[in-house]
């Protein structure tokens, strides 16, 4: 299966499922090509972003991990090639 480049992008509203949200990106490490971390004190929430390289597979079962997390929203786009 071909992997893609992609972004994976994640606001955590609910600050007490930060401890989660880290325990499922550590299981994907080896898809994660980098990482940012931005707590957005004003407003109350953190907002990451995720580099990723993996099959489409793998993205998905990282996304769709993240997406039943309540108290976040996630959103990736990948590379069509």
């Amino acid at each position: 299966m071909d992997k893609r480049i992609g972004v994976i992008g994640i606001v955590i509203e609910d600050l007490s499922r930060i401890a989660e949200v880290n325990d499922i990106l550590h299981q994907y490490g080896n898809i994660i090509i980098g990482r940012m971390g931005i707590p957005y004190k004003e407003r109350g929430v953190n907002v990451i972003s995720i580099i990723v390289d993996g099959t489409t597979d793998e993205i998905g079962a990282l996304t769709g991990k993240l997406g039943k997390i309540k108290g976040l929203s996630v959103k990736s786009a990948l590379s069509k090639k």
